[in-house]
């Protein structure tokens, strides 16, 4: 666009100057040494003007175009006589090459014909150049137009384009923030499947242990026909699961398939358990014993928190204790019989049964069921009449008792048996001497009618109600 104005002003002031050109040719068109070159016009201010139309009939002997004579010079095309511009009282004279017999002098001039020429040339030029000016001027206005209405589209254009961005925007944040929000459930979901997986994988590596430990224990063979769907998935079979049935559930099981002699084995009370670590007692009165509490040597502090004895503590072959825990998964699925055995320092060695046995689960504190005592020699009982029914407590749980007693026990108000209490060597103590708040030794009061007196050596085992001795195989 810039181009095509640029070339319109060269093109105006082209003809301007042209224009200006010709108006100078004209103003000067009035005089006669400019336009008839050829011509020479003398003026003498001595002679008079006597308008000399009637001279020419004073001599009609002299020839015209005769040298002396003043011919009459009438008008012509250049307007030129008496309004010429030749004032009175001067005498013209036209001196002419070449105009012999040449009835319009002015006219036969080659100069002025080509003046002539270059003159029409000259306007037609001009009139073309106006033409061309003319057509320009309109281009000119027709691209303003064109300018304006690309102008005017333009904005149309842009208010359009902005309002439709303006609108794809508003789209666009509300997409945003219904991903954003979508995201927000996919996490908490993948959260929650990374945990409902990390528990199965657990689940996984539990019964892989235990269906290897179950496997090398004696005369046990763990056969899963059919294993159970994965997270509870919706449309599947119920799950079976079958297992040999010689897996041994406690010390007298592995009695029964042939083990005959004591040491610590693996049992699996139940197949949602992983497999438990016991010692067992395969001699004392007919075998088949599994052993639930030690005390041999005081190695092993009872002086311990509610966590440990839930799960156990101590060496199994030593001292030890086998846990509240294991010891309701192994007597919640039988009715097993207890027997508790008891040495002094003075080697006197007696026992007590129960027929009964069991406590609850951790829910309600590991209450104590003990029933049916029985006793071979003369022994009274000290812990079933008075103990059971009672939850279990530890230093740890704010019982006032297990604090004195520095141990953990069924404990009512305290306690007339108490086998988990503090080892003393020889037997007697006293609160004194100790600086105690009460008795904690390992008391059971009818032995010695006294809660000062510490037993050497006892034990807690139990056995299915149903055991019987048979020879091994």
């Amino acid at each position: 666009m810039m181009n095509f104005l640029s070339m319109a002003l060269a093109a105006l002031l082209l003809a301007g100057r042209l224009l200006g050109t010709l108006s100078d040719t004209h103003s000067d068109v009035g005089h006669d040494e400019d336009l008839r070159p050829d011509l020479h016009i003398e003026r003498h201010a001595d002679i008079p003007d006597t308008h000399h139309a009637s001279h020419s009939d004073d001599h009609p002997s002299a020839p015209p175009g005769s040298v002396g004579t003043r011919p009459r010079v009438a008008p012509g095309p250049t307007g030129m006589g008496a309004g010429s511009g030749v004032g009175s009282g001067e005498r013209v004279m036209v001196r002419s090459q070449n105009l012999v017999g040449c009835p319009d002098p002015f006219r036969c001039s080659t100069g002025i014909t080509n003046w002539f020429r270059q003159n029409q040339d000259r306007k037609r030029q001009v009139e073309d150049l106006k033409e061309t000016t003319s057509e320009l001027q309109e281009e000119m206005r027709n691209h303003r137009h064109r300018v304006k209405s690309l102008e005017m589209q333009v904005g149309t254009s842009s208010s359009s384009s902005a309002l439709f961005l303006g609108d794809e925007l508003v789209g666009v944040d509300s997409l945003l923030r219904s991903l954003q929000l979508h995201q927000g459930e996919v996490d908490t979901l993948l959260h929650v499947h990374a945990a409902l997986l990390q528990q199965l994988q657990l689940q996984l590596r539990n019964l892989s242990s235990s269906v290897k430990q179950v496997q090398r224990s004696p005369s046990c063979m763990v056969n899963i026909l059919r294993s159970a769907a994965l997270l509870g998935l919706k449309g599947a079979p119920a799950p079976e699961v079958h297992y040999a049935s010689n897996c041994p559930t406690d010390c007298a099981s592995l009695y029964v398939n042939g083990v005959r002699r004591s040491g610590v084995y693996s049992v699996l009370p139940s197949m949602s358990e992983r497999p438990l670590p016991v010692y067992c007692d395969m001699e004392t009165d007919g075998g088949g014993w599994t052993v639930v509490q030690r005390r041999t040597d005081g190695s092993v502090s009872f002086n311990r928190g509610w966590t440990e004895y839930s799960l156990g503590f101590g060496d199994l072959e030593g001292d030890h204790w086998l846990g509240n825990q294991p010891l309701h998964v192994l007597t919640k699925h039988k009715h097993y019989t207890l027997r508790i055995d008891l040495e002094d320092w003075t080697h006197v060695h007696k026992h007590a049964t129960y027929t009964s046995f069991s406590i609850e689960d951790e829910q309600q504190r590991y209450r104590l069921h003990v029933a049916g005592f029985g006793s071979g020699v003369s022994l009274q009982d000290s812990f079933s009449w008075y103990h059971d029914g009672q939850p279990f407590s530890s230093p740890d749980t704010g019982n006032v008792c297990a604090e004195i007693s520095h141990s953990g026990w069924w404990f009512n108000q305290c306690y007339y048996a108490n086998l988990n209490g503090v080892y003393y060597k020889g037997g007697r103590y006293s609160s004194k001497a100790q600086n105690l708040l009460g008795p904690d030794g390992i008391v059971w009061f009818s032995w010695r009618d006294s809660d000062y007196y510490s037993l050497k050596s006892v034990s807690m085992m139990i056995r299915p109600r149903s055991f019987r001795t048979r020879l091994s195989p």
